[in-house]
């Protein structure tokens, strides 16, 4: 099963996909907006994410009004928006598991009885929208 991020379509289907012109594919890699993988020298192909990356673009200049500065500023605050929902996912993670086992050592040599079914600190499940859920 391939994943979203595996590069394995040529440019003309990405272009058919997201209903656009293969050239205008190649302005949006000269601009940086879009990066696909290279095969060799000359092909480019494209993964799920590149499909989804380019409708975004294709909503924020056909649907909304902006520019490809304006369209590349807001890809930009998005990339580092979920690189930053991605830290704190982490973070809140292993600040998690430290307490645990912070909690564990603390109790080791105590007769309080512990449950090894739960966790030993309840934390509520904290989940992060990622910007594409906004």
């Amino acid at each position: 099963m391939r994943g979203e991020n595996q590069p394995v379509y040529m440019i003309g289907v990405a272009a058919q996909l997201c209903g656009v012109h293969p050239q205008t594919l190649r302005q949006y890699e000269r601009l940086g907006l879009v990066i696909p993988a290279r095969v060799g020298a000359k092909n480019r192909l494209y993964s799920e994410i590149d499909i989804k990356r380019v409708r975004r673009i294709q909503h924020l200049t056909q649907d909304m009004g902006v520019n490809l500065a304006g369209v590349e500023l807001i890809l930009r605050l998005l990339d580092d928006m979920e690189d930053i929902r991605s830290d704190m996912e982490r973070q809140i993670a292993d600040y998690v598991q430290e307490a645990e086992e912070r909690i564990k050592h603390l109790l080791g040599n105590s007769s309080i009885p512990l449950r090894k079914d739960e966790s030993l600190l309840p934390v509520p499940n904290i989940r992060i929208r990622k910007a594409s859920d906004l």
